[in-house]
């Protein structure tokens, strides 16, 4: 494959979301992300996974980056509605979006590759071949974005490339495909140390997929009503 991105036609490209659809309320935003596709171009294919899991951050609270303040380094949380703010998380990438109001995100927990006419076999292919696991083996493709680090390894997705930057829909778009979740998942958002807001459930996951995400909300020792939310 060449490493030269080749831009198909405008005809040709799939539908993205605006810019609008980001700018509104974190949590309401991570509810309506779920079920979405990421694409994202590399050379002649497009990569891309179904978003299954998402978390809300408000500026206010103190599990969020902006709660530190505004730096150069966190300038695209402070940006209007669907800019890109990607960090490094235990040396890998992450994928947020910016929300509605200064300070707010939603960050892309975890998705599930997604392969249709547009993502075909040779995009699985390229993410397996992009996220292999610890021995160099391919992984299970439904473990494949389970994290998110492992959902920007996948997706080719780069820190350095995207940060603080608007969509480009012609190499990097989100994408409403059919169907939307019949069941979401409310819970508490991981690795939050503790004192700084831990107990907020502003993780989302679609319950169809929940075996897939980060870490199962409805594992065994889960109660419904104090450790999660059916909505």
């Amino acid at each position: 494959m060449s490493n030269l991105t080749v831009r198909a036609p405008l005809a040709a490209l799939p539908i993205a979301l605006p810019d609008a659809f980001f700018d509104r309320d974190a949590q309401v935003l991570a509810r309506e992300l779920l079920g979405k596709v990421i694409r994202h171009r590399v050379g002649d294919l497009w990569l891309s996974a179904r978003i299954i899991e998402t978390e809300a951050y408000y500026c206010e609270e103190k599990g969020s980056h902006a709660s530190l303040g505004y730096t150069e380094k966190r300038k695209a949380l402070f940006l209007d509605g669907g800019h890109i703010y990607m960090y490094y998380a235990r040396g890998g990438d992450s994928l947020n979006f910016s929300a509605q109001g200064p300070g707010n995100a939603v960050l892309i927990k975890s998705a599930y590759p997604w392969v249709d006419e547009l993502s075909g076999p040779a995009s699985l292919a390229q993410m397996l071949l992009n996220n292999p696991d610890a021995q160099g083996r391919p992984r299970p493709s439904q473990k494949l974005c389970a994290g998110q680090t492992l959902l920007c390894k996948s997706l080719g997705l780069k820190v350095p490339v995207w940060d603080a930057k608007r969509f480009d829909h012609e190499v990097l778009l989100v994408q409403d495909v059919d169907p939307a979740p019949a069941h979401i998942i409310q819970t508490t958002r991981l690795g939050i140390p503790h004192g700084r807001d831990e107990h907020l459930m502003y993780r989302f996951v679609d319950a169809a997929y929940a075996p897939y995400c980060t870490r199962n909300p409805l594992r065994r020792g889960q109660v419904e009503g104090r450790d999660y939310f059916l909505l």
